[in-house]
């Protein structure tokens, strides 16, 4: 595993920003292990709804964790606002930063994530390939 640690700057999406930081970096492979900081628009997708809420104010982020391939990032958060209620859901496009999100990018050489259709599921779900113990190419 290699550390990839990074700081995101006020007006850059979240998701976006860390989705372009593994092309940048030529990853294949990639966890979120945890993220820091504050968002002036939250995105998330509840469990169950097939769209996202924007929640806006100011805003901390108390948790962030998930899996980020070549095709996109499964992310999901957990926010508070300046009130202390907590929101936590799916990372959607549209998550502003505020004035930093400090997070740590883990990827794993010798894998390769994908994420393709799952029959079973309805979503797009990852697909790992690679690995010790994968065949030889």
């Amino acid at each position: 595993m290699q550390a990839h640690p990074l700081r995101l700057s006020p007006g850059d999406d979240l998701r976006v920003a860390i989705e372009d930081a593994l092309r940048q970096r030529n990853l294949q492979a990639a966890f979120v292990v945890q993220g820091i900081g504050s968002l002036s628009v939250a995105a998330l997708r509840f469990a169950g709804a097939d769209a996202a809420t924007e929640i806006r104010g100011d805003l901390e982020i108390l948790t962030l964790a998930g899996s980020v391939s070549p095709d996109g990032a499964h992310l999901h958060m957990s926010i508070a606002d300046a009130r202390g209620q907590v929101f936590g859901g799916h990372v959607a496009h549209g998550c502003t930063v505020r004035t930093t999100v400090e997070l740590l990018l883990a990827s794993l050489p010798g894998y390769v994530f994908a994420r393709e259709p799952d029959s079973t599921t309805g979503f797009m779900e990852l697909v790992i390939r690679g690995g010790p113990h994968a065949e030889p190419r």
